[in-house]
């Protein structure tokens, strides 16, 4: 009876706000939308949406239907394309998704090599997405998480890939690049560049400066890596990277790393996976090749 034009017509109508422009995003015309509804309304016995003014706005039974979409969808959606790539030959379908900006550096040295090994393995990678991680792999729109944050959650599974350690990067001339190590206070009089991430999740943040109730004289935010590192170089800021990637880039712009604190900040990377889906060879070879890529001192 519920068909999934019907839960894409709900989930356009929830996320558009108007028939004319819920019909267009799904390429129907307004007259076949509104069919479509009131068919299965007229099935139901229940009204899936009601006007106000302009806009349309979803019923009980409208939500608890856009509640099933949410699920539902993305089930589909990964079945149609894994059994696509099953008919042009391929094991199936890999969908990455990355967490954190120095993650997604890491992972482009991975994939090169998994490409290679993999040529019957279809490869989509996320770094920008409208939901957190932990969603993604809960609701199939990805298939594997790399972060460096572990949140434990029922029905996912987590593998260590490599242990790194959080370092501060300055300009070749900064003062600081000069110690052996920072303590938090360094820091409380410069600007500190960081990716724009929510602070909660910004381990210079959490693991160095909170605890020692230390805030930054400033703090900026830049998407763009190849901006941040310039910035920090002509000294305009200090920022703070993994020792791998802070490493590779230290050989090619007039930086120095310097160790927070005496004892180091230490980190793991992390791919999460859905439990039910630990034993995929496609998806162990991927985390087999994480644990061999050239990671600290050599990526």
């Amino acid at each position: 009876m519920i068909e999934p034009i019907h839960l894409r017509i709900v989930a356009a109508l929830k996320r558009h706000g108007t028939l004319t422009e819920a019909a267009n995003a799904l390429c129907l015309s307004q007259s076949a939308l509104s069919h479509q509804i009131r068919h299965l309304e007229k099935k139901l016995g229940i009204p899936i949406w009601e006007k106000e003014g302009r806009r349309l706005r979803l019923t009980r039974a409208g939500d608890h239907l856009l509640a099933a979409a949410k699920k539902i969808l993305p089930l589909l959606e990964q079945s149609e394309r894994t059994l696509k790539a099953y008919a042009e030959g391929k094991q199936g379908i890999l969908r990455i998704g990355v967490e954190c900006y120095p993650c997604y550096e890491w992972l482009t040295g991975v994939m090169a090599e998994y490409l290679k090994t993999a040529a019957d393995v279809e490869v989509d990678i996320f770094h920008q997405f409208k939901f957190t991680g932990i969603e993604g792999l809960s609701n199939r729109h990805i298939d594997m998480l790399i972060t460096p944050d572990r949140v434990d959650h029922p029905g996912l599974g987590y593998e260590s890939l490599f242990d790194y350690e959080l370092v501060l990067l300055v300009a070749d001339s900064h003062p600081l690049g000069e110690r052996a190590w920072v303590e938090p206070e360094h820091l409380a009089r410069e600007t500190l560049i960081t990716f724009p991430v929510e602070p909660q999740r910004l381990d210079i943040l959490t693991r160095f400066l909170w605890p020692a109730a230390v805030r930054p004289g400033r703090h900026k935010q830049i998407e763009s890596i190849e901006i941040m590192l310039q910035l920090v170089s002509f000294d305009r800021g200090v920022c703070a990277l993994p020792g791998w990637l802070a490493d590779r880039v230290s050989r090619e712009l007039p930086l120095r790393s310097v160790r927070l604190g005496k004892a180091g900040v230490r980190r793991k990377l992390y791919a999460a996976f859905r439990g039910e889906d630990a034993d995929i060879p496609y998806l162990r070879q991927f985390i087999r090749l994480g644990k061999q890529s050239p990671h600290p001192g050599g990526y």
